[in-house]
């Protein structure tokens, strides 16, 4: 697996390499220290996963993020690295701006160094990389938030063109379940899983799992069991 870290602090970029390089299965390609200079690294280096500080001097990793899986400033038909930001909080407005820009997920930068390997593993396999717990009390957020009601109508408009196996899987998502877990739960192989994932986010134009997450949650969909 290939990683591009970014964050202003040669100290964590230090620290995470020497980390990630202890693994075998990992390989860090490349160091930026903008966000600015994360694109034409990707392009230069397609890593698996970008290891994003949030915040950066000139770009910050939010504006980068979303660049990045836009598209904005990438080349040619390379495919998109999973983003996971780093920060030192573990939740908040910050955090969910990110995951709505197209994260995949976030560390704090406290994280044990085995956690931290374990996550971009994941992320390189398209898991997430948000336990259940985090996962629930981000989406508590989206629910609080100003404007929860037009948002609301907004989203349900959306997950209407979702069909109601897809309804279900994103339903799941929402609750933080791994795609093992939402087999079990929908009695579906894994593979099922990964390809109704793929279905949905491709049919609503997302980056990833954890976007649907947070559309189920604002279309009211995060009761366990498939929904309302």
């Amino acid at each position: 697996m290939r990683v591009l870290l970014a964050d202003d602090d040669p100290l964590v970029r230090t620290g995470l390499r020497m980390m990630l390089g202890g693994a075998g299965d990992i390989e860090v390609v490349a160091e930026v220290s903008d966000g600015g200079e994360v694109a034409d690294a990707v392009a230069r280096t397609a890593p698996h996963v970008v290891l994003m500080d949030v915040r950066m001097p000139v770009l910050d990793g939010i504006a980068a993020t979303r660049a990045l899986t836009s598209g904005a400033g990438t080349s040619g038909d390379a495919p998109v690295p999973a983003v996971v930001v780093l920060t030192t909080f573990d939740a908040g407005e910050t955090v969910l701006a990110a995951l709505r820009a197209g994260a995949a997920g976030f560390l704090v930068k406290h994280t044990p160094p085995a956690e931290i390997v374990d996550a971009v593993r994941r992320a390189a396999a398209g898991d997430p990389v948000l336990s259940p717990v985090v996962t629930r009390r981000l989406m508590t957020m989206v629910a609080r938030e100003p404007g929860t009601s037009s948002r609301t109508a907004a989203a349900v408009r959306r997950f209407e063109q979702l069909s109601d196996r897809e309804r279900d899987v994103a339903a799941a998502v929402a609750d933080g379940l791994t795609n093992a877990e939402i087999a079990d739960r929908l009695h579906l192989s894994v593979s099922s899983v990964k390809a109704v994932l793929s279905s949905a986010t491709t049919r609503l134009d997302l980056t990833n799992r954890v976007q649907l997450a947070i559309l189920a949650y604002e279309a009211g969909r995060e009761t366990t069991g498939g929904g309302a």
